[in-house]
């Protein structure tokens, strides 16, 4: 019997996105500084522990997937799901993110536990990502996981801005028991969220051909070191070659550009406030928890990338967020009697541009394929999302490391409520030169991206008719052109013969 996908369900499964998108919108806005005010570590020691432990998660992120694949020939993916086995052990593992905030440590205990965090994390949320695929093969039902699942990461968003500051606000600006206190909420939170997720989802059954191939499985794994190694050697060489996708090249460009930027920004904007702007964390969390504006955004952007393409969508992200940090400029140096106003009405703008930078990267790539596809015949979905993900958490431990760099190189003070003016000046370049430097060159790219609804039609039509043995002589200049623009190829590189 076929197991239907509810509204409950799809809200069941959506929840382990409060984590996905708390715990880490937590940790961006709030870690470095807790660590550099309340812990007494130095900006470039904060900064690393990210750093390192993002490295290796993009490490175990590039694997974890192919690993659960497999899951199903061990006892334990037979008797719990090859999935879901892993949202069962990471449930009360989620208990390790209080652990992130106890003072009183050393380097070497936060660098441990954000290591441990950052794998039991990967290890719940990359087989979670698989379970509509799982559940159900319809597109609607599909549709509505995902649908749920992005509602509920918007508010993980939220909570993990406004809570902050309510406590804060509770227990003072100078008190570390708040982040404890907002630590062990969320890991109670986290906990049950996946535990949720775990109870309500299923896993399709194993096909035949999945239970054949155990012994073939079990053949391969006694393979020699040399061909293990070869065998590697191979998978990064696929990883390489979706580079050669000049839509890809221009996408990932795009997506690790803006998203940084976005980090830069979330990483920085605390410490902007506190010393540049003059004003309280809590009132910087306020600001920052704004992004509620993003759950009405998102739906309009569902609309707009329809009718306008993403193209255009990423330029009036870019420009509407390059018009904010001009505008908070202006109010770091003229100090204006109307600041506070004028911060709420920058930070719900800052919002709506960022609501449509991170909607929109993820809604380009399921078409990236079909133009991968154009140029090797083959269906590679997989390796161009471990491709982006293992890019973005690179990414995201290079600027977190950097940011830490050039705080501590600028004469940030560790502790101290007072900084020098150069280690102001400091934080403010970050923002505006780090933060709009990269949403600038974002843009750049952005304006010479030209996948849209209207190209990847006639893409995947001509891929249709090359399937039906259609002549690749008698393409017509227009489809010829616009496949070259997106692969990169000559059209005669393209679809490869067979012979």
């Amino acid at each position: 019997m076929t197991r239907k996908v509810t509204i409950p369900i799809g809200i069941g499964y959506g929840l382990t996105d409060i984590m996905g998108g708390g715990a880490f919108t937590v940790i961006g806005a709030w870690l470095l500084f807790y660590y550099t005010t309340f812990v007494g570590l130095s900006p470039i020691q904060a900064a690393s522990i990210v750093g390192i432990a993002r490295i290796v998660d993009a490490i175990v992120s590039l694997f974890m997937g192919s690993f659960t694949d497999h899951f199903y020939k061990n006892h334990f993916g037979k008797k719990f799901g090859r999935r879901r086995f892993f949202l069962l052990i990471g449930s009360p593992l989620m208990l390790v993110y209080a652990l992130l905030w106890l003072n009183g440590m050393n380097y070497w205990f936060y660098l441990s536990v954000y290591l441990l965090f950052e794998i039991i994390a990967a290890m719940v949320l990359i087989p979670w990502e698989t379970l509509p695929s799982e559940m159900t093969k319809d597109f609607n039902q599909r549709t509505k996981l995902s649908t749920c699942r992005m509602f509920l990461s918007a508010v993980g968003t939220f909570m993990a801005t406004f809570i902050p500051g309510l406590l804060i606000g509770h227990f003072g600006e100078n008190n570390a028991m708040a982040y404890l206190v907002n630590g062990l909420f969320f890991a109670v939170l986290f906990a049950v969220c996946v535990m949720v997720s775990y109870s309500v989802t299923w896993e399709r059954a194993l096909t035949p051909a999945m239970l054949a191939d155990l012994d073939r499985i079990k053949s391969t794994d006694k393979k020699t070191l040399g061909q293990q190694l070869r065998r590697f050697g191979k998978l990064w060489a696929e990883y390489g070659s979706t580079l050669k996708i000049r839509a890809f090249r221009k996408h990932l460009a795009i997506y690790l550009l803006s998203f940084t930027a976005k980090d830069i920004f979330n990483t920085v904007f605390v410490f902007f406030c506190v010393y540049c702007l003059s004003v309280s964390s809590s009132f910087a969390a306020g600001l920052l928890s704004l992004s509620i504006i993003g759950l009405p955004v998102t739906l309009l952007a569902g609309l707009a990338i329809v009718k306008y393409g993403p193209s255009r969508l990423y330029i009036c992200s870019y420009s509407i967020m390059l018009l904010c940090l001009a505008s908070l400029y202006a109010v770091y140096v003229y100090h204006p009697q109307s600041k506070i106003l004028l911060l709420y009405a920058i930070a719900v703008t800052y919002q709506i541009g960022r609501c449509l930078l991170e909607f929109t990267p993820w809604n380009v790539f399921p078409f990236i394929p079909d133009i991968d596809e154009m140029v090797t015949k083959k269906r590679r979905e997989g390796l161009f999302a471990a491709v982006m993900t293992f890019s973005r958490k690179t990414t995201v431990a290079i600027a977190t490391f950097f940011v830490g760099v050039i705080l501590q190189e600028g004469g940030f003070i560790t502790g101290s409520a007072v900084q020098s003016a150069h280690a102001i000046s400091t934080i403010a370049m970050l923002l505006f030169i780090g933060t709009g430097g990269l949403l600038a060159l974002a843009l750049w790219v952005a304006l010479t991206f030209r996948l849209n609804k209207r190209t990847h039609t006639i893409l995947v039509q001509d891929v249709e008719r090359l399937k039906n043995s259609g002549d690749k002589q008698q393409v017509d200049p227009r489809t010829r052109a616009i496949v070259e623009d997106l692969t990169g190829y000559r059209y005669d590189k393209v679809w490869p013969q067979t012979r």
